[in-house]
């Protein structure tokens, strides 16, 4: 089998290309390098897998590159590429977002009628529930995000859905719950606190730390998309979560315990687009894909404190 990653050089999307040659596959893995954070942190990401001989790197943005020629001869596409944040999608921005959000994965679609695949696997958001009370957020929840950046995976999800019903593109979407883990974004809040911690500096924190997320460790998103590999029926949407909903506050009071130190809270004014909570209800990928999370929020803390140590130790030599 041959596969196709988008957003290869990515947190998630280095994760899986990992995950799939392991499993047997080529890859073929797909970046632009968008300067949302430093490039040696994505360089540092695929250094192994560029030594791999079934891993193949472009360097390019799928609204300049040559589909066509970029997808023959691939049996699935595990569509992971999009620029990120909530809080950086407001205002001008948003053409980034429209552009590589949107029209990149209508245009990734539109080339898939031409070079058929076997599944189109795309890593929505449960940004796109936006700010609702009615919990756990359910895949028949009505969507109503509060950010442009949720706007956007919702557009594309929907291209997703209409190419599926109306040309037949095995399209499934997976709505990720905050993901965390080692190669995790500088401008995620665990990769922060821990550097932070590490840095001996005040934590900031959006908000009073009462807000909640359901936190998904890399590992079990990585395994939700090699099931809807295997057991997705097209057209379908999927909560893909952690089972690990708490608090920031709780989350600090695990940092202060891995980090071994009392730290200072710098509690600043709630962000734009900040959702209050967020809860998977996954009956539905539990059900049909047999997934069930495995990574504790403990146990997947401490893995991305040992990487981020690292990464502070090497940043600073």
């Amino acid at each position: 089998m041959k596969s196709l990653v988008t957003g290869a050089a990515g947190f998630i999307g280095s994760h899986l290309c990992e995950y799939l040659i392991e499993k047997g596959f080529e890859v073929v893995g797909i970046d632009n390098f968008m300067d949302y954070y430093p490039r040696s942190i994505k360089e540092a990401s695929i250094a192994d897998l560029r030594k791999h001989q079934n891993f193949e790197f472009v360097e390019a943005s799928l609204v300049q590159v040559d589909l066509t020629k970029l997808l023959d001869g691939v049996d699935v596409v595990f569509h992971q590429a999009a620029q990120a944040g909530v809080r950086a999608s407001w205002g001008q921005n948003f053409k980034i977002y429209s552009d590589n959000n949107i029209v990149a994965t209508q245009m990734l679609l539109e080339a898939c009628r031409e070079r058929p695949v076997n599944k189109f696997v795309y890593a929505s958001s449960s940004s796109v529930y936006g700010d609702t009370r009615d919990l756990p957020m359910r895949e028949s929840s009505l969507p109503c995000p509060v950010s442009p950046y949720g706007v956007s995976k919702l557009a594309a999800e929907h291209l997703c859905f209409l190419y599926c019903k109306n040309f037949g593109i095995p399209a499934v979407s997976l709505r990720y719950f905050t993901v965390y883990g080692a190669r995790q974004r500088p401008d995620m809040a665990f990769h922060r606190f821990f550097t932070w911690a590490l840095q001996d500096k005040p934590l900031k924190v959006y908000g009073d730390g009462e807000q909640s997320r359901d936190f998904t460790h890399v590992d079990d998103i990585v395994e939700a998309n090699w099931l809807a590999l295997e057991k997705a029926l097209p057209g379908e949407v999927f909560n893909i979560g952690g089972g690990s909903r708490i608090t920031l506050n709780g989350v600090i009071e695990i940092i202060k315990e891995i980090a071994g130190r009392e730290l200072e809270i710098d509690y600043q004014a709630k962000q734009k687009g900040d959702v209050r909570h967020t809860m998977a209800d996954m009956t539905k990928a539990k059900e049909k894909l047999g997934y069930k999370p495995k990574v504790l929020i403990q146990e997947g803390l401490l893995t991305e404190y040992e990487w981020i140590r690292d990464l502070v130790e090497w940043s600073s030599s």
